[in-house]
């Protein structure tokens, strides 16, 4: 009877050992190759629960479906139309688009893959800055490198059952021999458009006053000019105030207007005066009606 039991139980272990090695599960990370005798039978990509032959007859060989990326650890040294020395930092994304054709060309290694990429990167990064300035490379056509280098790596790619997604330029500077010259040179060249800009500014500024001052002028010829006008208003007014005065007491007003004289004339003590003193000017020193007859006596 435990014989019976012992056989019962290592049967049992056998077919769920053989089930177990028929069975296999793929990931949504991954796809599946299903080998028979060495040769590809099938490409998995669907993720699930699949079924194969036990060993040795089937094995499944795994491979990743995810997006990848490729960064070089050291800038590529890649030189420009003027011979100038570039460092460029890059870096791709990639990822298995034919699974067959992928493991025929590099027996399932991603180091290969990734060698293989890196020098048509190499290669296709070349081909578009060699025939470029710096300026060209670092500035004006960045854009159109990357979509250059892409296209072309993306082409020579295809055959071997990988997909690039993308290529970038992350970081572009210049090699340490030549960083110094072209330094020197952007130092200058930025002071002469400072010192032109400034140029510019004096010149403007020259202007702007020599506009300022010609208003000042304007302004202050128009404020004499109107000032002119209400002084002479007001001498006209004055005038004929003065006539209306005279016209009612003309013996007042030639009296008033000789003190007038009097106090301009003996104001300050230091003042010499050589005149006639019979003359008109002292009439009023010599009589209070200044030599002339009353009203109330005539």
């Amino acid at each position: 009877m435990s014989n019976k039991l012992t056989a019962l139980l290592v049967a049992i272990a056998l077919i769920g050992g053989l089930l177990s090695s028929m069975m296999f599960t793929v990931g949504e990370r991954n796809y599946a190759l299903v080998f028979a005798l060495g040769e590809v039978k099938r490409v998995i990509r669907d993720p699930g629960l699949h079924f194969k032959l036990p060993p040795p007859f089937q094995n499944v060989v795994m491979l990743d479906r995810r997006l990848l990326t490729i960064s070089f650890q050291e800038p590529e040294r890649i030189q420009t139309s003027e011979k100038k020395n570039l460092l460029i930092d890059s870096f791709v994304k990639w990822r298995i688009a034919d699974p067959r054709l992928y493991y025929v060309t590099f027996a399932g290694n991603e180091r290969a893959a990734i060698a293989r990429l890196q020098a048509q990167i190499r290669d296709a990064l070349n081909a578009s800055v060699n025939i470029r300035t710096v300026k060209d490379v670092v500035a004006l056509e960045r854009d159109v490198i990357m979509t250059e280098v892409l296209e072309n790596v993306k082409r020579r790619a295809e055959p071997l059952g990988v997909e690039v997604v993308d290529v970038r330029l992350m970081r572009i500077e210049f090699a340490p021999e030549i960083a110094e010259s072209v330094f020197r040179r952007m130092e200058s060249e930025r002071l002469r458009v400072a010192n032109e800009l400034r140029s510019i500014g004096a010149a403007e500024g020259e202007k702007i006053r020599a506009s300022a001052d010609r208003e000042r002028q304007q302004i202050l010829a128009e404020a004499y000019a109107r000032a002119q006008s209400i002084m002479g208003e007001g001498d006209a007014q004055a005038a004929e105030l003065y006539r209306k005065a005279y016209g009612q007491d003309s013996d007042f007003f030639s009296f008033y207007r000789s003190l007038e004289a009097y106090r301009e004339a003996f104001g300050k003590q230091s003042d010499v005066m050589v005149v006639d003193p019979s003359s008109d000017f002292f009439r009023y020193m010599k009589s209070a009606t200044g030599g002339v007859v009353p009203a109330s006596v005539r």
